[in-house]
């Protein structure tokens, strides 16, 4: 395969500067898009190019590939690395790439088509082996045959819609009697969301982790593992903290995973980057859940602890490359951890949030890294997921690195919108998370948002005075004739403030 010369990053924000960046310190000429609200946005002034595709809306502009198919044809463009979300998983858009002669940074399309639907993919690896959720593993909309199912695997039940993801199209069943009713929901919710009604059964693992693999896979059948990522605390089945290592596999238990990640990419012909993702019940048992045929928005804490630049990984291997490193060459190297900041209100249900950054200072030190799309004075769209970026620190130790993290929080000044911050700085604090015993439910077991309310009612309160003191040393000094003296800073950071 030829060299890539010059790659369109399909994306907007963070994800497209950090690929921006390493393309360029690759020598590849960067191309950006964006819609008409990401004008001034910091990845269309940083690639080499950019062209407008439309307005706002995700759909006019970002998932428009026929769009940017054509705009490659028009400017020579000879690679498209879509990023995370938007078209980064859509089979369709990769196959309309290899039809125009562009090399699409990512998974072939049939691997794309086959880990995307919840039952291919279980079925692809059933055969090598790969630990299944017992239950159903073909899909079924007898209601009365399925409740006779459900209860043969024993309730608790999930019921689960075969294409998607995110919580869509999903229900826990935990009696007999409710199971027609919660079924008929998750079709519907399925059929809304994906267009696919399809759904189908398994036991429901009360309190697991979520553990995921990151994977690597040449174009000449070399398959390796990065080791795992925890990513148990989530609101709404979406991640806020990740971090890696993952403080409860053993060695053994790491390797049986890697494993079992490895042979998820050879049931599906898989090439490229891509992260395999199980359930470790409260035994210790893992259950293949999903693969996702794209970088993760989680990939930082991965490059911090291997020292490989995924992305560079992932050009590399489009361009026909074979990895340049073998299994036993990899180490895990200290503990990194990420937080996301969006812009929503952790203490009104993590409800999304508006506004313009009037204040946005990034925290500074060794082993911190800021990965974001925005900069002082800009306003959060509508239009978007409300990710504003992502916090990462790295240390020896996850002890030292919880305490990087804190002290990154804190430093992390945002002022105008209401932030994740302040919660991620309560999950770094909690005990369940500093021990290590937590699950995916660590958000409806500790979580409570009266504690941040009450906590910023005491901080409000703290500042409110420090500045009265501030006043009246400076009304006393001036009626004295004397020049005040300066005064020290508040230590608390207005990152929630408005």
């Amino acid at each position: 395969m030829p060299r890539i010369k010059r790659l369109l990053v399909a994306n907007r924000g963070e994800i497209a500067l950090r690929i921006m960046r390493t393309a360029r310190e690759m020598g590849i000429i960067t191309i950006g898009v964006y819609s008409e609200a990401d004008r001034e946005a910091p990845h269309v002034r940083f690639a080499d190019e950019a062209y407008l595709l439309g307005p706002p809306p995700s759909s006019q502009s970002y998932l428009n590939g026929e769009k940017i198919i054509a705009l490659c044809r028009e400017q020579q463009i000879d690679a498209i690395h879509p990023g995370y979300g938007f078209l980064s998983e859509n089979a369709a858009f990769a196959r309309l790439a290899a039809e125009a002669g562009i090399t699409f940074v990512g998974p072939p399309a049939r691997s794309m088509e086959i880990m995307g639907d919840k039952l291919s993919a279980k079925q692809a690896v059933k055969a090598y082996g790969v630990p299944l959720v017992p239950g159903l593993d073909e899909a079924i909309t007898d209601v009365a045959a399925a409740r006779a199912v459900a209860a043969q695997i024993g309730f608790p039940v999930l019921v689960k819609a075969s294409a998607g993801g995110g919580g869509k199209g999903m229900r826990i069943v935990e009696r007999e009697e409710d199971f027609e009713t919660q079924m008929a929901r998750a079709v519907s919710e399925a059929e809304k969301a994906f267009g696919n009604g399809a759904v189908f059964i398994e036991r429901y693992v009360s309190s697991p982790r979520h553990i995921e693999v990151q994977v690597l896979a040449d174009t000449q059948g070399n398959v390796v593992h990065l080791f795992e990522r925890e990513c148990s605390v989530q609101r709404r089945h979406q991640k806020v903290i990740e971090e890696a290592p993952s403080s409860v596999l053993t060695e053994e238990l790491r390797q049986q995973m890697g494993q079992a990640a490895i042979d998820v990419c050879r049931a599906c012909g898989y090439v490229n980057a891509g992260t395999v993702e199980f359930l470790l019940d409260d035994q210790h048992r893992f259950y293949f859940l999903e693969m996702n045929t794209r970088l993760q928005v989680e990939h930082p804490v991965t490059e911090m602890i291997t020292g490989i630049d995924l992305v560079r990984e992932q050009i590399r291997i489009a361009e026909g490359e074979a990895l340049s490193f073998r299994q036993e060459d990899l180490r895990i190297q200290g503990h990194a951890i990420e937080a996301r900041v969006y812009a929503e209100d952790p203490t009104n249900q993590f409800l999304p949030d508006i506004g313009t950054l009037h204040v946005y200072e990034r925290p500074q030190g060794s082993g911190i890294r800021v990965d974001d799309g925005f900069e002082p004075g800009m306003e959060i769209p509508i239009h978007y997921d409300p990710m504003i970026g992502k916090l990462i620190v790295h240390d020896a130790s996850r002890e030292l690195a919880i305490k990087k993290m804190i002290r990154a929080i804190e430093e992390f000044q945002i002022v105008g919108i209401h932030t994740t911050l302040d919660f991620c700085k309560f999950v770094m604090q909690h005990p369940a998370f500093t021990s290590g015993a937590f699950d995916t439910h660590f958000v409806e077991k500790y979580f409570d948002p009266a504690l941040l309310k009450e906590k910023l009612k005491v901080e409000e309160a703290q500042l409110l005075a420090l500045i009265g003191e501030q006043v009246l040393g400076k009304l006393s000094a001036s009626a004295n004739g004397q020049q005040p003296l300066p005064q020290p800073l508040s230590p608390w950071r207005m990152n929630r403030s408005r």
